[in-house]
């Protein structure tokens, strides 16, 4: 059992917003953020997208997010 809930993109946003990252600029649904420490990271869901377990972990690795930010 995964650690990672599944969840909205919107949810994902929002948290990885709290714990630093900025959107630096945006086309479409792809968002470049941007936090100081960190290489800049492409965030290429819609906002009502699902997003499953896996993918979190693969975000989670980039970004430093935790499932306790959710």
């Amino acid at each position: 059992m995964s650690a990672w809930p599944s969840t909205r993109a919107r949810r994902v946003l929002a948290a990885l917003e709290r714990i630093g990252w900025a959107v630096k600029r945006s086309s479409g649904s792809h968002r470049t953020l941007s936090r100081d420490g960190y290489p800049d990271f492409i965030f290429a869901f819609h906002d009502r997208e699902e997003i499953g377990p896996r993918m979190l972990a693969r975000i989670a690795k980039r970004t430093g997010l935790t499932p306790e930010d959710l």
